[in-house]
């Protein structure tokens, strides 16, 4: 087991395309094929850091709650079990195929480990209170008058709405930093983690999702990591996205990602989250960030490729 303590600490956050891509089914075969376009390059990389590995679970729990809203022959599971079931589900396939890539480069020894986590939020935080997170499967306006849960009208049909409130902590931090100081690659915060709430000297598991990539920063935040990549379906950040005019922004400094998170740019969407997630770890740390695309992780990290954002 290599124990090399000097080594800086990676962490990088897979988004949902890292297993299913846009125009796929998402069947099992094909999750494990797109799994090793990013996962080669973060074998290649484990002699010269200390990796923690995040990831999403979209498609993967709506396709059990589809599952669930399809069998009324057992009963239901809440939203948090099934996040639970995600991140074992993810957490398999991502240390399989990283196992089968570390053995093709002849690497020395590598232990791997997927970790449940829990996030703990705060059950006063305001998303609570509005919540706005659709997930799950559509819905027709009549099928939503026999739901026992909240649903928000989408472009698509009506769909469940939960809160997403903002992560507090990462319950488990102290574990991952002991198994990354130890020689471990871990790989967890699947989906975000299960949220929970304490209830005296426990937790409660809550209805809610919590966003990946701003658990991530927080985790990378808390176990000092020295880098913190997110690695999407797109090269980094993009001016004018979708449109004729779009151009990468290859750095960011903190007042720019901040402009940008303030302003109204052209298919800012989903970008949001990950540019203030970015932001968040540069603030808290002084260290570097990087948002880029799953084929580019190594370049990223090398400076390369992707957007980097520092101070």
């Amino acid at each position: 087991m290599n124990t090399d303590k000097k080594k800086p600490t990676l962490l990088i956050a897979l988004g949902g395309n890292a297993l299913i891509q846009k125009g796929q089914e998402g069947t099992i075969e094909q999750q494990f094929e797109n799994l090793r376009i990013s996962i080669r390059q973060i074998a290649s990389l484990v002699n010269d850091y200390k990796i923690i590995i995040t990831h999403g679970n979209g498609p993967q729990v709506g396709n059990l709650m589809l599952q669930q809203e399809s069998c009324d022959e057992v009963p239901k599971l809440p939203l948090e079990i099934l996040v639970a079931q995600t991140q074992g589900q993810i957490g398999y396939m991502i240390e399989s195929v990283l196992d089968e890539s570390l053995m093709e480069q002849t690497s020395d020894f590598n232990p791997l480990v997927s970790l449940i986590t829990y996030v703990a939020v705060d059950e006063n935080d305001p998303a609570f209170v509005n919540p706005t997170k659709p997930i799950g499967p559509f819905f027709t306006a009549a099928e939503t008058e026999k739901l026992d849960y909240p649903t928000m009208e989408t472009p698509n049909g009506f769909r469940r709405v939960v809160a997403s409130p903002k992560p507090v902590t990462i319950i488990e931090k102290r574990e991952i930093q002991r198994l990354i100081d130890d020689g471990f690659i871990v790989i967890c915060c699947g989906g975000g983690g299960i949220p929970v709430v304490r209830n005296g000297r426990a937790f409660n598991g809550v209805d809610a999702v919590i966003d990946k990539d701003l658990v991530s920063a927080l985790l990378a935040t808390e176990i000092n990591a020295d880098l913190f990549v997110i690695a999407t379906d797109v090269e980094g950040v993009l001016t004018d996205f979708n449109t004729p005019n779009q151009k990468l922004i290859s750095q960011m400094r903190l007042d720019e990602a901040e402009e940008f998170l303030s302003s109204n740019k052209t298919g800012k969407g989903s970008m949001g989250p990950k540019v203030e997630a970015a932001f968040k770890f540069v603030q808290d740390t002084g260290k570097r960030a990087v948002i880029t695309s799953i084929e580019s992780i190594c370049d990223s990290v090398n400076g390369k490729a992707g957007t980097q954002i520092i101070q």
